[in-house]
């Protein structure tokens, strides 16, 4: 067993020297700075990092850290790195993609790469629009939002991403915002530790195409007021002067005032380890109500889950021990052969 320790990392050896192609003011910038300073601190050889991504502005990321790396084709990042967390367990594998990638053409790959729980960190960066192709609506647009390919508003229903998530049966389901820095590192860091699919949404802003679309969260005097943070084991407490609360009345959510009688001991306690999905769905529908706040956080860490490639390495494992390793020429050539001449 080798005693060699790995040589201390830092931020700036993930960073490459190639121009980064992103707008000024972009919250790219901030996501990716984020993912720079939490690799280093995860005790993971460099060469063990893989970032595969599919199309879009989101995309461009592994041009810009000095790890391994996919740039793939439009909502095909799952497969590509399922297949390589198969053949290749022991790499650390992250998948980035957008809203549009991810949740549209990209939607059957991601539902599927999450209910079978491959080992896979993935971070979707959802910033309501089409920033790419220039200001299409995406699956994450608000219903009403007027874009270049809806002049009169949009008339479909938003996907709300971590339901989706949860409603897949994925393992771990968190959500950060791009401009909260410390928030963004500590979620990334609880992400890696996690042994299944890790699905992040982080809410970004493309201040050409849709800027503003968080205000409500990002704007210092809204950060109090409409958000509040999940911590495991603590109770649902917000409000700039953390006065407002939220309880379980029944099978609903609802916001209370502390005081007159309501106590931290009347409200929810967030528990992220609870195996039943309804709790999460309820957090994650949230910000749905007039009143609630949006919550940022792990929604769901659910541990001890079988990952799909530990199953299918396993399964390679059994019949092999049955039947040898085999040969593929003398597959290919078993039972009916045809020969094609010219």
């Amino acid at each position: 067993m080798s005693t060699a320790t790995l040589p201390a990392l830092t931020k700036k050896d993930f960073q490459t020297d190639q121009e980064i192609r992103w707008c000024p003011g972009c919250g790219d910038y901030a996501i990716l700075s984020a993912v720079q300073s939490v690799f280093p601190e995860l005790g993971i050889p460099r060469e063990n990092f893989v970032v595969v991504s599919g199309i879009g502005c989101s995309s461009r990321f592994p041009y810009y850290m000095n790890t391994y790396g996919f740039h793939t084709i439009h909502g095909r990042a799952p497969a590509v790195a399922t297949g390589l967390k198969l053949a290749r367990p022991e790499l650390d594998v992250w998948v980035v993609t957008g809203d549009g990638d991810s949740l549209s053409i990209g939607g059957n790959h991601t539902i599927h790469m999450l209910r079978r729980n491959v080992g896979l960190k993935v971070l979707l960066f959802n910033n309501r629009i089409y920033g790419l192709t220039k200001g299409q609506f995406s699956p994450t647009s608000e219903i009403g939002k007027k874009t270049k390919s809806t002049p009169f508003g949009t008339t479909d229903r938003p996907f709300n991403p971590l339901s989706l998530a949860i409603g897949t049966e994925a393992t771990f389901v968190a959500r950060s915002v791009a401009v909260f820095q410390q928030h963004l590192k500590e979620t990334l860091t609880k992400a890696a530790a996690h042994q299944g699919s890790s699905y992040i949404e982080i809410l970004q802003n493309c201040n050409i195409f849709n800027d503003g679309a968080w205000d409500g969260v990002t704007e210092k005097d809204a950060r109090s007021e409409h958000v509040v943070q999940l911590e495991h084991g603590k109770p649902l407490i917000f409000g700039k002067n953390r006065d407002k609360g939220i309880r379980l009345n029944g099978f609903e959510l609802e916001v209370v005032s502390l005081g007159n009688g309501i106590s931290e001991k009347d409200l929810l306690v967030h528990d992220q380890h609870s195996q039943h999905p309804a709790y999460a769905f309820l957090l994650a529908h949230m910000e749905d109500l007039p009143g609630f706040p949006v919550p940022i956080g792990v929604l769901r860490s659910w541990e001890n889950v079988p990952r799909y490639e530990d199953l299918v390495r396993g399964q390679i494992r059994e019949v092999q021990a049955k039947r040898g390793k085999g040969d593929l020429a003398t597959m290919l050539r078993a039972g009916d052969t045809w020969e094609v001449k010219l």
